[in-house]
């Protein structure tokens, strides 16, 4: 008897094992051919095409390669350009704006020469572009206008170098050093150490440029001394003073012009020129404005203050009598 129970329990425990590795066979065929269902609808959603450009069907999987080449093209675009700065041109005399534009512009010529290849490459009919090109024109004409006019101003800044890096500038109430030339805006750094971002195409209007023809300027600081001054003593004194203070060139040298007779003083106007003050004028103004007017002490030479003179004519037949009284007013009644 219990030899026959357990041949049973031996038989069944085989079975129910065979079954469980039946079962189990089954259900990984089964798991693999779901996920190879699921694998083969991710890969024909990936490569389902979207929309057509031409004759060339755009999927997620082109628009990820557009993607990713597009941005090695810029890297290679803006690495060209840096490399060619960097290691060529520092290596020769030409200024510094000369440098930026020229390395700028062959960035862009990599990067518009590595897109037409690329779209070459991957089989694009560049005139079915002419549809997409009329739409990105109506968009200029309507809503890029700005950007567009900036961009070509970027490009005629470039291109002029009517506005270099590092030249001083001011523009708009805006005194500053231009930093960078981008492709829209062009940073100028303000004695502040502020970075101010301008359109393009503000810089391509009326702008002054500080810096064009090098690094020399000329100041003007306007002085006003009394009427009992002696003209020719003030101004051996403003060309003492301005020749004394070392950030005052001597070549060109200082001058001084008698501008007029004021209200209430003569005006002189001191002109001086600087290379050392050229990005902080006020401080080299400051500098003479304290040095005149301890001059001015010493010497004696007045600083006038604003006078009027004011006259008061009274007419005696309007003016009322000496003994007249003014009328007692009468109470109401109650």
């Amino acid at each position: 008897m219990t030899k026959r129970l357990s041949r049973w329990t031996l038989g069944t425990g085989v079975l129910l094992l065979a079954a469980g590795i039946g079962f189990g066979l089954m259900r990984e065929n089964r798991l693999q051919n779901g996920v190879g269902r699921l694998r083969a609808d991710a890969r024909d959603l990936w490569s389902q095409p979207l929309f057509d450009l031409g004759s060339l069907p755009v999927s997620p999987a082109f628009l990820l390669k557009a993607a990713v080449f597009l941005i090695l093209l810029n890297l290679l675009a803006r690495g060209s350009g840096r490399f060619l700065q960097k290691r060529v041109l520092a290596r020769t005399a030409i200024d510094e704006g000369q440098k930026y534009a020229i390395s700028r512009g062959v960035g862009y010529v990599v990067f518009l020469g590595g897109l037409f290849i690329g779209l070459q490459a991957a089989g694009i009919d560049l005139s079915s572009f002419a549809i997409v090109g009329g739409a990105i024109g109506f968009g200029i004409g309507f809503g890029l206008q700005s950007l567009a006019k900036d961009f070509v101003s970027g490009l005629i800044l470039l291109i002029e170098r009517g506005v270099k890096v590092g030249d001083r500038i001011e523009v708009s109430n805006l005194l500053g050093d231009v930093k960078q030339i981008g492709a829209r805006t062009t940073w100028v750094q303000t004695n502040d150490n502020v970075v101010i971002l301008v359109p393009n195409s503000e810089l391509t209007a009326r702008v002054t440029n500080w810096t064009a023809h090098g690094h020399l300027a000329r100041f003007s600081l306007d002085v006003g001394v009394a009427y009992t001054s002696d003209p020719e003593g003030v101004r051996n004194v403003l060309i003492e003073v301005a020749l004394a203070n070392e950030g005052v060139l001597k070549d060109p040298a200082p001058d001084v012009v008698f501008v007029g007779f004021g209200d209430s003083a003569l005006n002189f106007q001191l002109r001086v020129w600087t290379s050392r003050h050229l990005r902080t004028p006020q401080t080299l103004k400051s500098e003479l404005y304290f040095a005149i007017f301890r001059r001015f002490r010493e010497d004696g030479i007045e600083i006038p203050f604003p006078q009027h003179e004011v006259r008061v004519i009274q007419n005696p037949e309007a003016a009322p009598p000496s003994n007249a009284t003014e009328p007692d007013l009468e109470a109401p009644p109650a």
